[in-house]
């Protein structure tokens, strides 16, 4: 085979069809767009618009709201912290900040901070300073003989 006789199965691609292209095409004219009225102009979009009645996103119930300033954080769990210190990714010796997490790899970008969850086991004696953790995250760090920091108070729940 050579990459001139490469060809696509038959029936796969369709040809775009090509409308207002005089009498003859069976699309000219109006090019299947019927006869005035709104959506035979050009630049109109009419998405939920139900003629009239009210639409389908207007007529269901709502429920709760989403805070303006609502923090988000980059989230690692302990599993993930230990695997990257078994790789040699992360020096366990030295105390692990935000910034040292990025470099790694680990987090791609801090957002509001990073936050620190206890799914999975740390056997490595680390010391952590992070924005947030879990509860559960703190105990299991200092069961592992390590220190976990949080920088700002109001982020540990």
């Amino acid at each position: 085979m050579k990459l001139n006789e490469l060809r696509d199965n038959p029936g796969a691609t369709k040809k775009r069809k090509r409308v207002g292209r005089g009498p003859g095409s069976g699309m000219g004219k109006t090019a299947g767009r019927g006869i005035k009225g709104q959506k035979s102009r050009s630049g109109v979009a009419i998405n939920g618009y139900e003629g009239g009645q009210m639409p389908l996103y207007q007529r269901l119930p709502k429920r709760g709201f989403n805070s303006r300033n609502r923090k988000s954080y980059a989230v690692v769990n302990l599993q993930l912290l230990q695997k990257f210190i078994d790789a040699k990714k992360i020096d366990a010796k030295k105390a692990i900040t935000e910034d040292v997490l990025v470099e790694s790899g680990l987090v791609r970008r801090k957002l509001d901070g990073v936050r620190i969850l206890a799914k999975g086991e740390i056997t490595s004696k680390i010391t952590l300073e992070v924005t947030g953790a879990s509860k559960a995250a703190i105990e299991a760090v200092e069961k592992a003989g390590g220190s976990l920091t949080v920088t700002t108070a109001a982020a540990a729940e």
